[in-house]
């Protein structure tokens, strides 16, 4: 309200500003303070004094420039503007005489405030739900950065946060401490103001060091990727096995990130590590978390041998496991379900499936099979989800057949091929038979989904319509046959048991 609460003495050069973290930003877009300091040659703003504006969230900032006389002369002011037709994101006014200036500040500001409150809450953003502006820093092409914040995009809406805008920077040269250019930081905080955001979430891994320093340069809520999937994980498990799974990914994520200061990982730990904690309350928050990773690994081992039981059952009823994976959200639980007749629960987002579900699926000839669908991959699938859903994902090696789904309307489906062949690699059943099928081909023109499949050797379906799936049932008990044969003969006598090899008609991918 006018109060002088600060006085700063700075040299001829620079003016270092005070820590200004006690005017608490609150409901408030602005900060509440206004910035007025002197500029020894009658020089205007600097874009220093800019960069101050934005990333402080300054109400204004006046320069008083200093005349040969040692008096006032002109005086420089901005402010930050609203979101406007033009893209300006600053106000800056012409210098004007110090004795003949005059301003309403507090009326000004508080117009300012209404004014920036009013366009932010236009945005459409649901009670309950934080906003984000999503960020891309990479050496990688421009091309490829929005194609990773689409798909980003889709997994924090997937995760119940409204995306307000994205920001890419290509750079060769990324800084170590703020992966963002000061020119591009002081972009983002402009924005995150004008559009009312909560967040910053970055496409990138960031670690505990840039998750601090970036959320005390902005005043805001930081977390990176691997973060909005481990909530989306969270959000969905359902089964005892997978909520332990993604605990213990959870964990170990937040083990390395356990300083004591950052304050943007309350969204995994419920605040471990995230409140300032001294350095006896810390190792103490370390023992807990290695202690609870212990346990956890413990009570997945009972699971893997449960699963080692099922499997063996399994192999006695000699029934041949069909299992589909494939890219996240490329229709697997729909596609179980229209074989099956099942009722898996389905949704048009990231990561609805996380629990393995299994059914039979009875063939025209009276030949049964178990089908299952299992947690979708995804690229850069973080290394601690990896193995927490390790003895999961290795139940693939039971499968006498992998079903490897593809989204045909994917924007990127060779890229999404790629992914999920790399991580089957990974898991060291890129050798297993398996079958490329393109499901969605429905959202095609018919001769741009025939030529698709022709081009990667697939089979064209869309699980929502009955009629595609004939060929790929008649397929599947084709490929099967010689597995059928094998556990036909082995009922015979064990001179059976080693006969003809699996996947014949399909062949090694």
């Amino acid at each position: 309200r006018g109060a002088i609460e600060q006085v700063i003495v700075g040299s001829g050069r620079e003016l270092v500003l005070t820590d200004l973290s006690r005017f608490r930003l609150g409901r408030r877009l602005l900060r509440g303070v206004r910035l007025v300091h002197t500029h020894l040659h009658n020089e205007p703003l600097t874009q220093d004094d800019l960069t101050d504006l934005a990333l402080l969230r300054l109400d204004l900032i006046v320069a008083i420039g200093v005349g040969p006389d040692g008096l006032p002369a002109d005086v420089s002011l901005a402010h930050i503007l609203p979101p406007n037709p033009r893209g300006q994101v600053y106000d800056v006014w012409a210098p004007s005489p110090f004795h003949s200036f005059q301003l309403e500040c507090e009326a000004f500001v508080d117009a300012l405030e209404t004014e920036l409150t009013r366009v932010a809450s236009d945005h459409v953003v649901q009670d309950g739900q934080e906003s984000a502006i999503l960020i891309s820093v990479s050496t990688r092409s421009r091309g490829d950065q929005e194609e990773r914040l689409e798909e980003l995009a889709e997994l924090v809406r997937s995760d119940e946060i409204t995306v307000l805008e994205s920001v890419v920077q290509r750079s060769q040269d990324i800084h170590p401490k703020y992966l963002l250019g000061s020119g591009k930081l002081k972009e983002v905080v402009i924005k995150a103001l004008q559009r009312g955001a909560d967040l910053l979430i970055f496409d990138q891994d960031l670690t505990a060091a840039q998750i601090r320093t970036i959320a005390e340069v902005t005043e805001m809520k930081v977390i990176d990727r691997t973060q909005v999937i481990l909530d989306i994980f969270a959000r969905r498990a359902h089964s005892r096995e997978g909520k332990i799974q993604v605990e213990l990914a959870q964990l170990r994520y937040l083990l390395p990130r356990l300083s004591g200061k950052s304050t943007a990982l309350s969204r995994l730990g419920g605040g471990i590590g995230g409140r300032g904690p001294g350095e006896t309350k810390l190792e103490t928050d370390r023992r807990r978390v290695r202690d609870r990773i212990a346990h956890l690994e413990r009570e997945l081992g009972a699971f893997a041998r449960h699963r080692d039981q099922r499997r063996g059952r399994r192999f006695r009823r000699m029934v041949p496991i069909i299992s589909i994976v494939g890219y996240t959200n490329a229709g697997k639980s729909t596609l179980l379900n229209a074989l099956t007749e099942s009722h898996v629960s389905v949704q048009d987002r990231p990561f609805e499936t996380l629990d393995t579900s299994s059914r039979r699926l009875r063939f025209p000839r009276d030949r049964e099979v178990i089908i299952t669908d299992t947690v979708g991959f995804i690229r850069d699938l973080p290394k601690d989800l990896m193995g927490a859903f390790r003895t999961t994902l290795e139940e693939l090696r039971d499968a006498d057949l992998l079903v490897h789904l593809v989204d045909a309307s994917a924007r990127d489906l060779q890229g999404q091929v790629e992914s999920v062949e790399a991580i089957l690699s990974e898991l060291e059943l890129e050798r297993m038979p398996r079958l490329l099928v393109f499901n969605k081909c429905d959202r095609l023109a018919p001769e741009e989904a025939e030529a698709l499949c022709h081009r990667y050797r697939a089979l064209g379906i869309s699980a929502l319509q009955p009629t595609t799936l004939t060929p790929l049932t008649d397929c599947l008990e084709r490929t099967l046959a010689d597995r059928f044969q094998q556990f036909r003969l082995a009922h015979a006598g064990p001179i059976g048991v080693a006969s003809s090899s699996v996947g014949s008609g399909i062949g090694e991918r």
